[in-house]
């Protein structure tokens, strides 16, 4: 690893004129700067992050938000924060995570500590009480999820409403009249979880124009309730198809059918809603929408390195919808 004597010795110069490069205490010359810009490029030094914080009054840190929540299955939350930490390394940013159940709180101290270049939330719920303190933040930021009120951020999401009408054509084109939808539990609807019941609510809704009758469930999220609840769904016998919205149920629902000798889409058609790596990880044979974590999270740190690069960018916030698609992997007759 490459040290601030390396980067003198290439540059030609003393160790305390990088060190004043990088600390932008002292004037440098035009060409000694690039002489030494030149040096840590070819070398590939880091400078220590306090010294490139005194230079351009930045951390090159961002603060991630995630909130775990037991009614939620925690695996697929995880697909968000790789993209997003991927993301913001290729920007030369590292990432602080905070779990931090009082979000608020954490939002506040790390605003007034400056520990931050700016923040990305995930997990965002309809009245999200981080919100407000982000309005009065210096820092800018950017969130994976719809709040109530996005006015002012940069909000990227999956339209699941679309998703939803997108999941019940497919059905209906296939001549599906009855059909079992299992939903997240019903305390994420309880806490604004708007992507829940955006998507429950179109799917009834378009359900309801070709006359399908639909038997809604809210799922479990934890073993052993998730294998007994598919045991008694199936049981019932409600419908011919079926639209899971719930990652931890349809993670266990191939196991669920194999030990019942249930065959999809023979006995039995299943679509879903999940990404294409969760779907490789469980081995998940289901046609699908493309839930897309990678690029709701590059578009949300993009947009975010964007406004702490330029803090006076006039451009207005976006609010960004990724087009629902589907994976046809043929569980559906």
């Amino acid at each position: 690893m490459s040290t601030i004597e390396d980067v003198a010795r290439r540059a030609g110069v003393s160790r305390s004129t990088v060190s004043y490069a990088l600390s932008g205490k002292r004037t440098i010359s035009r060409e000694t700067r690039e002489r030494i810009e030149t040096a840590i490029a070819e070398l590939r030094f880091t400078p220590n992050a306090g010294a490139r914080a005194l230079a351009t009054s930045q951390t090159m840190v961002i603060g991630l938000f995630v909130q775990f929540f037991e009614d939620e299955f925690s695996p697929a939350m995880l697909q968000y924060v790789l993209p997003i930490s991927d993301a913001a390394r290729e920007a030369g940013y590292d990432i602080l995570m905070i779990t931090e159940d009082n979000g608020p709180k954490a939002l506040e101290r790390l605003s007034s500590s400056e520990m931050v270049d700016g923040v990305i939330l995930l997990n965002v719920a309809y009245d999200d009480q981080r919100l407000p303190v982000m309005r009065k933040m210096r820092q800018p930021g950017s969130m994976v999820g719809l709040p109530r009120e996005p006015d002012g951020f940069d909000v990227f999401d999956l339209d699941f409403a679309a998703s939803g009408r997108l999941l019940m054509d497919h059905l209906a084109q296939r001549g599906h009249r009855e059909v079992i939808l299992i939903t997240p539990r019903e305390h994420v609807f309880e806490r604004g979880g708007a992507y829940a019941w955006r998507f429950r609510d179109s799917a009834l809704q378009q359900a309801a124009t070709y006359g399908i009758r639909v038997h809604s469930f809210f799922g479990e999220t934890q073993q052993p309730a998730v294998n007994r609840q598919l045991n008694e769904i199936l049981d019932a016998q409600l419908g011919s198809a079926m639209i899971i919205h719930n990652d931890a149920m349809i993670a266990a629902l191939p196991s669920v059918l194999y030990s019942r000798g249930i065959r999809v889409p023979d006995d039995l058609s299943v679509v879903g809603i999940f990404s294409e790596d969760f779907g490789r990880i469980f081995s998940l044979p289901f046609t699908a929408v493309e839930t897309s974590p990678d690029k709701l999270g590059r578009n949300a740190v993009q947009a975010l390195v964007r406004r702490m690069l330029d803090p006076k960018d006039a451009e207005a916030p976006t609010l960004e919808f990724i087009a629902p698609t589907i994976m046809d992997r043929g569980s559906t007759r």
